[in-house]
């Protein structure tokens, strides 16, 4: 029996994915429903495609039509269904025996930052990505680019409430440390040798208050007062660093 938070609903239509490693990915994937394809022919030649798939030779301007304009389409492009949904009750009882960390965001909306975490997560091994489902970005052809293959690989929870999430995960066994720029102490502070939930706001707004309050511990990275602040996916990938090469 599925528990804990519920996921929020697929969206209906069907993304687009384009380029070498987000078509690949894709089809590697055995989750994923690839619905159709197009290409040019040597691009197509170098994949190993089933059958049953549609594929439509294109020329290099076709291709260019079916994707944003200047989209790095490489040859190929391709229509999916969108991942089918997954529970956080179901990520938890998975990373239950191990102490791989979850990335949490909260209203993080740009596709091209959300791409860039799911990359890191895949690169520190990750757990998941956890974020709302009416604050953050659909899984797109932007977005699967910047990912550049990981939207296949990090399982992806959107909940309703992120609130309640927090408590779930905590309940998990997770300490969860937000990231922001107005605490004191430093990730290197307060991690210890606990399994990590890492929270991260969207930038310029940051965290919300509701999302700080449940968090266990605030925290910030040691950067230079000559910069502000990091991009979130800079900052999400020193954050997994540094609990993958903690002592």
């Amino acid at each position: 029996m599925r528990r804990g938070h519920r996921p929020s609903q697929s969206p209906s239509n069907r993304p687009r994915f384009w380029g070498r490693h987000a078509v690949t990915a894709a089809l590697a994937n055995p989750q994923r429903t690839v619905k159709r394809l197009w290409g040019t022919r040597e691009a197509v030649a170098a994949l190993d495609l089933p059958s049953s798939l549609p594929v439509t030779f294109a020329d290099v301007a076709d291709l260019g039509r079916l994707v944003p304009h200047d989209a790095p389409h490489q040859g190929l492009v391709i229509e999916v269904d969108p991942l089918p949904e997954i529970w956080l009750g179901d990520l938890l009882d998975e990373g239950r025996d191990d102490r791989r960390p979850l990335i949490v965001l909260d209203q993080v909306t740009d596709p091209h930052n959300v791409g860039a975490v799911l990359r890191s997560a895949a690169a520190f091994d990750a757990l998941g990505i956890i974020t709302q489902d009416r604050h953050a970005p659909p899984e797109s052809g932007a977005l699967a680019r910047a990912a550049s293959g990981a939207l296949e690989l990090v399982p992806w929870v959107r909940v309703v409430n992120l609130a309640r999430a927090l408590e779930e995960i905590a309940e998990a066994g997770f300490w969860r440390v937000g990231l922001t720029g107005h605490a004191k102490a430093t990730l290197g502070d307060v991690m210890g040798n606990a399994r990590i939930a890492v929270v991260l706001g969207a930038e310029g707004e940051g965290m919300r208050q509701n999302t700080e309050a449940h968090c266990d511990e605030l925290a910030k990275l040691p950067i230079s007062p000559r910069v502000e602040s990091l991009n979130i996916s800079n900052a999400a990938a020193i954050a997994l660093y540094a609990i993958a090469t903690r002592g």
